[in-house]
C-alpha cells in the first residue's frame, strides 16, 4: 500500500507588506510622440488621457527596473532577502531568447534560495500573478513572495504606429506578499477569451499590434462586469472600497467604469496613466504606488492581450 505523502501546513491568508515603483530617467510629452504618429497633443488627451510618460534608457532594461523596485519593496517591508520563497514576474515585453526574467531579478535581489518564473498575461499579469502568489503562501508553498511587473514597452512598440506609439510608458513596480492570519488578498475572478487574440498580436518582427476601436469596445464591455464580480467574491460593496486602480490602458474606460460601479467621492481612482502612460503589467503596482496615503480596500482590475482579464480586492498596506 501507497503511504499517503506529507503536506505543508499553510496560512489562513496572505497580505500585502510594501509597495514600491521604478520610473525611468526620461520623461517624454506628447510633443515628442505626436510628429511621429502625424498626431496633436490635444488629440492623445482627448483619445486616452496621457499627457507625458517615461522612456527607459539603454541602462535601464527588464531587470535592472525589476530589482530596483523589488529592492525598495523589500526594505519598505522589512523583509530579508535570503527569506524570499518565490520571486514573480510578470512582463510582456521580455525579449530574451531562453533566459526568463525572474531567475536574473532573484540573483540581483541575492534571493538565492528563491524559485523564480515569469508569468505572462500582458496587461492582467499583476493580478493573476498576485493569485498566484496568495495561492503559494496559503498552501504553505512560499513564505514571501516578490512580484514584479516590468516592462519596456518602447522594445515591443513601433514608434511610427498611430495606433500604439502614444499609448506605452517603460517602468517597475513591485510587492511584497507575506503571510496573514486573515484574508487580505481576495478571491480572484479571471479569465481569457482566445478568440480575440488576434485584437492584440505580436507582428513577424515581435511588435505589438492593436486593434485600438475593438479592444476598447471590448474592455468597457467585460470590465465593469468583472469589477462587479470581484467585489461579490470579496464580500463587499462599491461603498467599502478606499481605491479603484484599474489597469492604466486609457483614461475613458477608467472613468467608464468608475461611473458604472458609481463610485462615491470617497474612493480614490487611480490616474497614474496621465503622467506614467500605459506601462503593461507594471501599470497597476506602479498605480498602487501612487497613492501612499489611500489604505483600505483596493479594487484591481487588469485586462490585455489574450484576451486575458483578472480581478480581485486587496487591502492597501
Amino acid at each position: 500500500m501507497t503511504p499517503p505523502l506529507q503536506r505543508r501546513v499553510g496560512h489562513p491568508g496572505s497580505r500585502i507588506l510594501s509597495v514600491a515603483s521604478y520610473r525611468p530617467r526620461t520623461e517624454v510629452g506628447n510633443e515628442a510622440i505626436a510628429d511621429l504618429i502625424d498626431s496633436s497633443d490635444e488629440w492623445i488627451r482627448r483619445r486616452c488621457g496621457i499627457e507625458s510618460r517615461r522612456r527607459a534608457a539603454p541602462d535601464e532594461d527588464l531587470v535592472m527596473m525589476a530589482t530596483a523596485a523589488a529592492s525598495k519593496a523589500l526594505a519598505d517591508a522589512g523583509v530579508d532577502p535570503y527569506d524570499v520563497s518565490a520571486v514573480l514576474v510578470a512582463t510582456m515585453s521580455h525579449r530574451g531568447r531562453a533566459t526568463t526574467t525572474a531567475p536574473l531579478v532573484a540573483n540581483a535581489l541575492g534571493a538565492t534560495q528563491a524559485a523564480a518564473m515569469d508569468l505572462g498575461a500582458a496587461c492582467a499579469g499583476f493580478p493573476y500573478a498576485l493569485a498566484t502568489a496568495d495561492a503559494l503562501i496559503r498552501s504553505g508553498s512560499a513564505g514571501y513572495v516578490v512580484l514584479v511587473g516590468t516592462e519596456r514597452m518602447l522594445d515591443i512598440v513601433d514608434e511610427r504606429d498611430r495606433g500604439t506609439a502614444f499609448l506605452f510608458g517603460d517602468g517597475a513596480g513591485a510587492v511584497v506578499i507575506g503571510p496573514a492570519q486573515t484574508c487580505d488578498i481576495g478571491p480572484v475572478v479571471w479569465g481569457a477569451d482566445g478568440s480575440g487574440s488576434e485584437l492584440l498580436r505580436y507582428d513577424e518582427a515581435g511588435i505589438l499590434r492593436m486593434a485600438g476601436p475593438e479592444v476598447f469596445r471590448w474592455a468597457t464591455s467585460i470590465v465593469p462586469d468583472l469589477a462587479r464580480r470581484a467585489l461579490d467574491a470579496a464580500g463587499i460593496s462599491a461603498d467599502d472600497l478606499a481605491a479603484f486602480i484599474p489597469h492604466q490602458a486609457n483614461m475613458r474606460i477608467i472613468s467608464a467604469t468608475a461611473k458604472a460601479l458609481e463610485l462615491g467621492a470617497h474612493v480614490r481612482v487611480a490616474t497614474d496613466i496621465t503622467t506614467n502612460g500605459n506601462t503593461g503589467a507594471a501599470s497597476i503596482p506602479q498605480a498602487m504606488a501612487a497613492l501612499p496615503d489611500t489604505t483600505g480596500p483596493a479594487l484591481l482590475v487588469g485586462f490585455g492581450a489574450g484576451l486575458s482579464y483578472a480581478a480581485q480586492v486587496v487591502i492597501l498596506p
